[in-house]
Parts: structure tokens; C-alpha cells; sequence
């Protein structure tokens, strides 16, 4: 279990990220700014781009579906369409969590859940948020 002390302690990069929705977005705002968050420039605008750089495309060998890779993101794809812009960036995490970066609206949302979700693809409860959010744009 997650709330164990042995998970808390254990050193796992890809999967210990502990916090909340907020703390998603704060970290997460300065790729959505092009680099700039709180007042300060925290990435070079170039910094803050290379996240598009497309690092590969097609079937993951692990998750069984088409998926486009840049730089620490997923990146939208026809196959995967998370919003209606060209720049946006993803990850989810155990459980139901999302992240989703929208470079072109300067939009962060981060979703995390009280009730872990059984799966590892996609939580319609973090989607509907983030849809939610681009129809109040």
C-alpha cells in the first residue's frame, strides 16, 4: 500500500510524486508559462519548449497503446487527444492521477483523487475536469 512507511521511504523516481492537486500545478506552471512562474523565470523559453521534442511514437510495449513520448511527457495525439491545442504535454500517475501542461492556453491542471481508480490507463474523473477547464476558457 501506498501509505505504508516502506513505500513512503522506498527511492522510486518514476512513481514517488506526494502531494495534491495544487501542488501539481505549482510545479508543474512554469512549462505551462513558457518557462516563467511566480514572477521569475524558472526555464529558458527554449528550456520549456524542448518538452515537444518528440521522442518516440507508436504501441508502448508495456501499456499496449499508441502513445507519443517528448521530453518527460506524453504528448497529445490524434489517438489520445487531451485538449484542443497543439502543445500539450500529460502524465498520469497510480491510481487516477493527471497532469496536463497546455503551452498554447498558458493552462495547468493537475487531478488528484481521494479514491484510487484500478487502473493505470485514464481516470474519466480527471478527463471530465480537464474538459471542464477548456470550456471555461
Amino acid at each position: 500500500s501506498a501509505s505504508t512507511a516502506g513505500w513512503c521511504n522506498a527511492e522510486i523516481p518514476a512513481a514517488k510524486g506526494h502531494g495534491n492537486a495544487g501542488s501539481g500545478v505549482r510545479a508543474q506552471k512554469a512549462v505551462a508559462n513558457g518557462g516563467r512562474a511566480f514572477g521569475v523565470e524558472l526555464l529558458s523559453p527554449e528550456g520549456a519548449a524542448r518538452v515537444f521534442d518528440e521522442q518516440s511514437a507508436g504501441k508502448d510495449l508495456v501499456l499496449g497503446v499508441p502513445l507519443r513520448f517528448g521530453m518527460g511527457y506524453g504528448l497529445t495525439s490524434d489517438d489520445l487527444p487531451m485538449g484542443p491545442n497543439e502543445h500539450i504535454a500529460y502524465w498520469g500517475g497510480w491510481g487516477g492521477s493527471t497532469i496536463v501542461v497546455d503551452q498554447d492556453a498558458h493552462l495547468c491542471v493537475s487531478y488528484v483523487m481521494n479514491k484510487m481508480f484500478a487502473g493505470l490507463l485514464g481516470d474519466t474523473r480527471g478527463f471530465s475536469l480537464l474538459q471542464a477547464a477548456y470550456r471555461s476558457l
